[in-house]
């Protein structure tokens, strides 16, 4: 697989990332170690996890698990310094970690240790901060995004303390970079800006929802993403599963996140199987996988973008991995283009 630079920071990663977020709920710690040992086999060797970590559902009682599970393996296989693993600082606002407290310098800090001691690692290659303290338009909140109030000089304060404390650990050998994930423009850029003015860490990448049914990366984000250097680690890039078929018809397969959230985060809606119908139909007519094809659409964005995905097999992994053999014709890209008219955001 592919070892391209992580924008402007010194970390080369695997073009495509692997995503842990069903480890410990939906997969057993065994599933999970599996899955290590193909991801590493593949070449894929950039992994992704979070501290709330697993998902389906968030709780009090399972969160940090999916990072123990990753720090069993390490413990196990060795060889720390094959891999590049980001992690993530919770936003405010989930109860289930630290009773939904803000994200401060001193939660910052704690949260670092966490991940540390449960991933069995002395460093974080990639840490992020799960979403804005003061919210944001993503997980389907855009329908009814109100930015106000913004207390500008309070948020300026808060970046500023992040960045210093991110600094601080940066010395310490604790973290090697500074990420964002489920941000704005306005914040990114605003993140960029004090980075430089007060010499303090850049942010290097942003991770974000982006899809054949999410494009909303598309426009000033591609700008910006372009302009500054800063990646899409796109999550979700299949579409929580929809764009592999595997729900064409509005069923849901025992087992199947489908079957532990129904309506998918709020992506099942009355538009959404005429768009997934779309893109199956492409893929059927240009004789590929249509989750092969999903992933090689991120790849071939005029951004830097690498697609964040996650399986609960190990055929469904290997599937993926294909996708880096994939390489999208321009017939197959101005279908993908009329149907992205067709069906323009059906969540």
């Amino acid at each position: 697989m592919k070892q391209i630079r992580l924008g402007a920071s010194d970390l080369m990663v695997s073009e495509l990332c692997l995503g842990t977020m069903t480890w410990g709920t939906q997969n057993s710690e065994a599933e999970g170690h599996a899955q290590m040992d193909m991801a590493l086999d593949h070449g894929c060797t950039f992994w992704d996890t979070a501290e709330m970590y697993p998902v389906n559902p968030v709780s009090a009682e399972t969160v940090g698990r999916t990072e123990e599970i990753m720090g069993t393996w390490l413990a196990s296989r060795g060889g720390r310094d094959r891999l590049v693993i980001a992690t993530k600082i919770t936003g405010e606002g989930q109860k289930a970690v630290r009773d939904g407290a803000p994200i401060t310098g001193a939660t910052f800090r704690a949260a670092v240790d966490a991940s540390l001691k449960r991933l069995q690692t002395d460093v974080i290659d990639l840490y992020q901060l799960h979403w804005p303290n003061r919210g944001s338009y993503h997980f389907r909140q855009i329908w009814d995004y109100d930015p106000r109030p913004l207390d500008h000089a309070q948020v300026t304060d808060h970046m500023i303390e992040v960045l210093s404390v991110a600094a601080d650990l940066i010395r310490d050998g604790k973290i090697r970079h500074i990420a964002l994930s489920n941000e704005s423009v306005w914040g990114t850029a605003r993140w960029l800006h004090l980075a430089e003015t007060h010499n303090l860490p850049r942010m290097i990448s942003v991770q974000n929802e982006y899809s054949l049914l999410c494009r909303q990366f598309d426009s000033d984000w591609a700008e910006l993403s372009v302009a500054e250097n800063l990646p899409l680690l796109a999550f979700s890039p299949l579409a929580t599963g929809l764009l592999t078929g595997k729900y064409a018809g509005d069923v849901i397969p025992e087992g199947s996140r489908r079957s532990l959230n129904p309506l998918l985060g709020g992506r099942i809606t009355p538009r959404v199987f005429p768009a997934v119908a779309a893109y199956l139909g492409i893929a059927a007519r240009h004789g590929l996988d249509p989750a092969q094809m999903a992933l090689a659409f991120c790849l071939q964005r005029p951004f830097p973008c690498i697609p964040i995905f996650g399986a609960t097999t190990l055929e469904q992994l290997r599937i993926a991995f294909g996708a880096t053999s994939v390489t999208l014709s321009e017939d197959v890209l101005a279908d993908i283009a009329l149907a992205h008219r067709g069906h323009p955001q059906p969540y």
